[in-house]
């Protein structure tokens, strides 16, 4: 699971420059939870990817093109998984989570997933989940509907604590060494785009949390 900072979230949702003064946590909560459920944050997303669509339109492909989808908070939300935990995180909790495998799709992140597929460009997976969760990871993506993909990369052993920006960056080295082009990332973090190699950025909104 990516680091959660919930108080660097709720200093940047309050608008306050100054750790001296956090919002108040339960109307940090509050703020959080009103934004999702109201409509606000799917508004946000579809926003994002409008204008990546129509950025990407004016583009044309070969049959080496792809594009590289992290998965968490990008493609699946667990907003539930976090709201269930008051906005929290354990190790315990999120190891359960992912072996559910019932996170739903973020519908924007699905649309361009579409719109992608439509334009033959092939779709990469590329998520900090380790290789335990492959599967069940795997059936999450499918059933949410994200349906055809040609690879869903995960943490191998021996790769669990490297950092997601090296981790994603390396691969994704890996992915053009073996002839892919990639034209475009589609993220949640900064890590997610570290040094190169990602085409054009698709930044989608989390205020959930940030990596460390």
């Amino acid at each position: 699971m990516k680091s959660i900072s919930l108080l660097t979230f709720f200093l940047l949702l309050s608008g306050c420059a100054s750790v001296k003064h956090p919002v108040n946590l339960g109307e940090a909560k509050e703020n959080v939870r009103d934004y999702y459920e109201s409509g606000a944050f799917e508004n946000e997303c579809s926003n994002v990817v409008d204008g990546a669509i129509k950025f990407l339109e004016s583009k044309s492909f070969n049959e080496t093109a792809c594009a590289v989808f992290d998965i968490d908070e990008t493609v699946l939300s667990n907003y539930k998984y976090t709201k269930d935990l008051g906005f929290g995180y354990t190790q315990s909790s999120w190891d359960e989570w992912q072996q559910k495998g019932i996170s739903p799709a973020i519908k924007a992140s699905r649309r361009l997933y579409n719109y992608l597929l439509s334009k033959k460009i092939h779709i990469i997976f590329l998520t900090g989940r380790e290789l335990k969760y492959f599967e069940a990871t795997k059936n999450n993506l499918i059933n949410a509907g994200f349906t055809k993909f040609d690879s869903l990369i995960v943490r191998a052993a021996g790769e669990e604590k490297i950092p997601a920006a090296e981790f994603k960056s390396d691969k994704r080295k890996a992915l053009v060494n073996k002839g892919f082009n990639i034209v475009a990332s589609v993220g949640d973090q900064e890590s997610d785009f570290y040094d190169g190699n990602t085409g054009y950025i698709i930044r989608i909104p989390n205020y959930l949390y940030l990596l460390d």
